[in-house]
C-alpha cells in the first residue's frame, strides 16, 4: 500500500513511454504516420530479402553497421570516462578526506564543474577547444607539446579524446562526492589502532579503507556508468555528427527526428535500453558475488 502511488507515478512517467517505444520499434511508424502506424513484426531488427535465384540480403538495426559503431562507441566511453573518473574521484576524496585549513571551501570549489549543466560545460570547452582561439592549443603550443593547433572536437582523431576529456572534469566531482560519503563512515578507530601496529599507509589503504568503502564505490560506478552509456548532450552538442563519436543515444535520435524512421529509431533505443540493463545487471551480480565471497 505504502508503495502503490510511487509504482503508479513510475508506471505513468517511465512505463509507459517505455512500452510506446518497444512497441514503436515492432511498426512502420513514421513522424507523420504515428497513429496509422501497421505492426512489422521484427522487421526493425532484423529482414531477410530474398532477390531470387537463391540471393538475398539481409537488412536491419542488427546487421546495421553504424548502430554497432554506436554501440563501440558508447562502451568505449563509458569504459574509459568511468574508470578515470573512479581514479580521480578517490584521489580527490582521499585528500578531501584529511583535515586541513580551508577543507570546506575546497570541497565546495571542486563540486563547481558537477554544478554546472552539460550544455554550458559543453559550449564552454568548445570555445576552449577551438582550434584558432582556444586556450588549450594556445597553453600546450607555448609548452611544445604540439607543433600547429589541433581541431579537437572537428578531427575525427581527437573528438573521442575531447568528449573525454570534458567528461571526466565534469563528473570527476560527483565520484568524489560519493566516494568521500563512504570515507566518512569509517570509524576513527580503526586508523589509531593500524597506526600503532606500525601499519605503512599504503598497506592501510589497500587492507583497510579499500575493502571498507568498496560498498560505497561500487555504488558509484554503478550511477556513473548508468548515466555514461546513455550519453547524449556532451557529443551533440560539443562535436559533428561522425561515425568517430556517434553513440547509441545520438544514433537513436538521429532516426527518430532526423532522418524521419521513428520505427528505427525506437528499435534503436529499445536495444539501448536492453544494452544498458544488461551490462548494469551483470555489473550488480558480479559485484555482489566478489562482496559476499569476501564476507
Amino acid at each position: 500500500m505504502f508503495l502503490a502511488p510511487m509504482l503508479l507515478v513510475l508506471a505513468c512517467v517511465a512505463l509507459y513511454p517505455l512500452y510506446r517505444t518497444i512497441y514503436f520499434g515492432f511498426t512502420d511508424a513514421s513522424l507523420d504516420l504515428i497513429g496509422d502506424a501497421r505492426w512489422v513484426g521484427f522487421r526493425n531488427y532484423l529482414e531477410y530479402v530474398d532477390y531470387g535465384n537463391g540471393t538475398g540480403e539481409y537488412f536491419g538495426l542488427l546487421v546495421d553497421p553504424r548502430w554497432w559503431r554506436s554501440v563501440f562507441n558508447t562502451v568505449l566511453f563509458a569504459v574509459v570516462s568511468v574508470a578515470f573518473e573512479t581514479l580521480f574521484g578517490l584521489i580527490i576524496a582521499l585528500v578531501l578526506n584529511q583535515q586541513f585549513a580551508g577543507r570546506a571551501i575546497v570541497r565546495a570549489a571542486v563540486l563547481i564543474p558537477w554544478a554546472i549543466p552539460t550544455i554550458v560545460s559543453a559550449k564552454m570547452w568548445a570555445w576552449m577547444m577551438h582550434d584558432q582561439f582556444g586556450i588549450l592549443n594556445d597553453m600546450l603550443e607555448h609548452l611544445h607539446i604540439i607543433s600547429e593547433p589541433i581541431a579537437w572536437t572537428a578531427s575525427p582523431d581527437t573528438a573521442m579524446i575531447a568528449i573525454l576529456i570534458v567528461d571526466i572534469w565534469k563528473t570527476t566531482p560527483f565520484m568524489a562526492l560519493l566516494i568521500l560519503a563512504g570515507l566518512q563512515m569509517i570509524p576513527g578507530d580503526i586508523y589509531e589502532a593500524a597506526r600503532l601496529d606500525g601499519v605503512p599507509p599504503f598497506r592501510l589503504f589497500r587492507k583497510v579503507t579499500l575493502p571498507l568503502i568498496m560498498p560505497a564505490l561500487l555504488v558509484a560506478v554503478v550511477f556513473r556508468a548508468l548515466d555514461a552509456l546513455r550519453v547524449f548532450d556532451i557529443v551533440y552538442v560539443l562535436t559533428p555528427n561522425t561515425d568517430a563519436t556517434r553513440t547509441m543515444s545520438v544514433f537513436a535520435r538521429e532516426n527518430l527526428f532526423d532522418y524521419d524512421r521513428f520505427a528505427y529509431g525506437s528499435a534503436a533505443s529499445t536495444l539501448l535500453f536492453l544494452v544498458i540493463a544488461l551490462i548494469t545487471i551483470s555489473f550488480i551480480y558480479l559485484t555482489r558475488m566478489d562482496l559476499e565471497g569476501k564476507d
